[in-house]
Parts: structure tokens; sequence; C-alpha cells
């Protein structure tokens, strides 16, 4: 056994410092689909040198204090499920496994105000507020298998997000523990002008400025009324506008997708027609509201001459929206597959979904390249492209990958838009930070991280393109 894991389990307890073989290999890392493609042909990444479980903000502070002390590089794990490759240990590196930091520290029904420890499954956070009548109002396609503060920790949005906003406008304080051992809370009231917001310091900051131990969210009483529309949408710039339209009118149905005549038909094959697209909506709120906004967004589709859908489209959506695939299943049959979201203003949203999908298709062994959109504001939308491909040869799978991925990201760069919506960035997209960031802002980053975390043991490879 080596020093550091005689010392972390003297500071904690020995049950609380695992060095089991599969308890290590389970976390290796995260959903990112280059790790598990490299687990398929047997070039696993190595396992961190053991699993440390606290259970207190204390322990995790007396966790980090002890790697500084000896030099030691610490992964924060939340649940896994991150897609950019946030979590990919060596050999000589502490995993800080959050799983054991789950309670509901406390439910403010005055404040409308929920606290739970970072560990905390999404869903059983969820599902617990709902039951006194609330809800955190953040849904995550991977709710059911990621963690609150891992929502925090990579700058996450929800499926509802245009009208309930995304993680940083739900989230009302956070604790964390910094590179040092620093244990902080950022705030104490609705709104301050108390210097820069500090929160913004660890969102988005995937481990690397320190560990969220605590998230405090505001939460929403449930809905009056929820009423679902759909639309055919026959050319793909005429339903940005439709979509621009409700927008800067002032709605604000939470959930707004626009598929491509791809995704339709692959997504709702009973209610999408032959090469259009289609535009699903929920509608929630009082009842009173959703009647207006609905009567409201009729008039606006008449403008644009749009057809009815059928609604069951929407129910299918809701029925299926938290499913995961399982990576396996494709690598199996040599298919290379991955997600990726981007944003820009309305102005460029038409021309970065034509570059990607135009560069995507121009590259060898595609079987597909498609998008939808999915979170809408009033000065611009995501767009979440899918590509897969199936070289002849397997041991080009992760070039195939890669060209996927540098297809959408240099096509989204060249035509002005944000290169990351939700996901982060970890170690897929680092090397595009400067495009959004500039090379000031990732100056600054680089800046701030060197004076928290000076010799760069928090979650070392992620983030910064240096990293």
């Amino acid at each position: 056994m080596s020093d550091i894991v005689k010392q972390l389990a003297a500071t904690l307890s020995a049950d609380q410092v695992l060095t089991d073989e599969a308890t290590r290999d389970s976390r290796r890392h995260d959903y990112w689909m280059r790790s598990w493609l490299a687990d398929h042909q047997d070039n696993k990444n190595p396992s961190p040198l053991c699993v440390v479980q606290p259970h207190t903000t204390q322990e995790v502070s007396d966790v980090v204090k002890l790697c500084r002390k000896t030099g030691t590089a610490l992964v924060p794990f939340g649940l896994g499920s991150g897609v950019c490759g946030g979590v990919q240990t060596s050999a000589d590196q502490v995993l800080l496994d959050m799983g054991k930091m789950t309670k509901m520290v406390s439910l403010d029904e005055t404040n409308l105000l929920v606290t739970f420890q970072a560990g905390r499954n999404g869903l059983e956070a969820e599902n617990l507020v709902a039951e006194k009548g609330f809800t955190i109002g953040h849904w995550p396609q991977s709710i059911a298998v990621s963690s609150v503060g891992g929502w925090v920790a990579t700058r996450a949005s929800g499926q509802f997000s245009t009208a309930n906003g995304n993680i940083e406008d739900i989230i009302y304080t956070i604790e964390a523990v910094l590179p040092d051992g620093t244990i902080i809370n950022t705030g104490k009231g609705p709104r301050a002008a108390a210097g820069p917001d500090l929160r913004h310091i660890l969102l988005g900051s995937e481990g690397t400025m320190g560990v969220i131990t605590q998230v405090t969210f505001k939460i929403l009483r449930k809905a009056e009324k929820v009423s679902h529309t759909a639309y055919h949408i026959t050319d793909l710039p005429k339903g940005f506008d439709f979509q621009r339209e409700i927008l800067q009118s002032g709605w604000r149905p939470p959930v707004m997708r626009q598929y491509d005549a791809s995704e339709a038909k692959r997504n709702f094959p009973d209610q999408a027609r032959d090469d259009i697209g289609m535009l699903i909506m929920v509608h929630e709120g009082p009842a009173a509201r959703v009647d207006v906004e609905l009567a409201a967004i009729e008039k606006i589709a008449a403008q644009y001459n749009l057809e009815k859908a059928d609604t069951g489209a929407v129910t299918r959506w809701l029925d299926q929206r938290n499913h995961v695939p399982t990576w396996t299943e494709f690598l199996d049959n040599g298919i290379i597959l991955d997600t990726v979201e981007i944003s820009a203003n309305w102005d460029r949203i038409g021309d970065v979904y034509d570059a990607a999908i135009a560069a995507l298709k121009e590259l060898p062994n595609m079987l597909n390249a498609s998008a939808h959109s999915s979170h809408g504001y009033a000065n611009g939308l995501n767009l979440y492209f899918t590509f897969a491909g199936r070289p002849e040869d397997s041991a080009d799978m992760a070039k195939v990958y890669d060209a996927g991925w540098k297809a959408i990201m240099e096509a989204t760069a060249a035509q002005g838009g944000s290169v990351a919506h939700h996901h982060g960035i970890g170690r897929v997209r680092k090397n595009y930070l400067e495009h959004d960031l500039g090379t000031g802002g990732v100056t600054l980053l680089r800046a701030v991280k060197a004076s928290l975390d000076p010799d760069n043991l928090m979650n070392p490879g992620v983030l910064l393109p240096d990293a």
C-alpha cells in the first residue's frame, strides 16, 4: 500500500479508501465515447491509485489538503455521466468519489430553495422536491445518471431551459472546497453586488478549480397547466424564424425542439412526414398564461403558414427523453458516433447548420449527419448535431470520430458560433476553447487556475488547452 493511501485511510477511515480493482476500474473515465472506444479496443486508461469516498465537506477538505501536501493529483467524480472526457484517470491519481454525499440538507418552502450535497442523483433530487409539489426545473437527458454537483461542474442545460433557464440560472449558492482545502460558500441573498459572482469560477470548472460539495437550487411550484403543440417544418430556416418570433415576442415555452428531416423521421416515425422537419413544444405554467401563449403562438404559426402536427410526437419524446444510449451496442457493430452541441446567434445559426452538415457529409465512412435544436433564447439558438460513421477497418474508428468532431468544431467557429453549449469542455474540446474565450480570456482563466492550484493537481488534463 502506497504512503498516500495509508495517509488517506488514517485521515478518514479504511472503509472510505477503496483499492480493489473493480471499484477503481469502474471509475477510470466518464461516458465519453472516445474512452469507451479505447476500452473496446483493449487500450484502457489506467485505474486510479485509489477511490476515496468522503461523507462530509470537512472530509473533502481534509482529502484535498493531504493531496496538496503530498503533490498527489485529485480527480473529482460525480456519477460519471459526462461525455467530453472530463474524467480520465492515471495510475498515480486519487479519485474523489462524491457518491456518499447525497443528503437533502434542507427544503425551504417559504423562500423556494432546496439544498443537496453534491453527490445526489439528479432524478432522486427532483423526485424529493416533487413530493412537496415543487420542481427544480432542470431536466438534462442524463438526469437519472448524473449528480447535482456534476450539473454545476459542467455548466449544464436541461430540456426545459427555454423557460426555466440553464444551471447558472437555477442555482442559488454553491459550497465548495478550493484546491488548498479552504471551504467557501458563494452567496447569501437573492442578488448581491458584493464583487464578482464567485459561482462562475466553479460553474463549468470541471473539477479544476475545486470540489463542489453542496448546491442550493431555486425551485418552482409545479405547473397548473401543461399543454403540447407540434408543427411540420417544411424548411429549416422557416422553423428557425418561427422560433425566433416566438421568443422575441416574449413567449417562453419551456421546451422547443426543432428537428431536421432526418431526425424528425428517426424520432417520430408515426408523426413526421418524409423529407420535412418537425417542431415540438411543451407549454406549462398558470392556466391563464398557458392559454394566452397557445393562442399567440397559433397566430405566429399562421403567419409562417405552418401546419400543425400530431402532438403524439411530444408524448413520444416525453416518454423517451431520458434514454441514454449504450455505446457498446454501436461499437460492437463497428459504428462510432457522438452528439455535439453548439450555439449561435439567429443570424448565424442557419449558416452553422449548413456548414457543419456539409463538412460531415464530405467525410468518408459517414452514415449519418443530422441535427436538432433544443435550447432557445431571444438572441439565438443551440444546435445538437449527431454524426455516425463505420470505417471499413475498425482500427480507423478513432480517426473517424476525431474527424467528425473536427468538422463540427471548425464549421461552428468559422461561422461565428460558440463551440460548446452545455456538455462542457473536458478533453475533447479544450483545443477549441480559445475560439470562445479569445487569447486574453484563456490567459485570464489560466491565471485563475494557477492562483488557486499552482501545482495543477485538481483534475489535470481538462479544460485548458495546455492542461
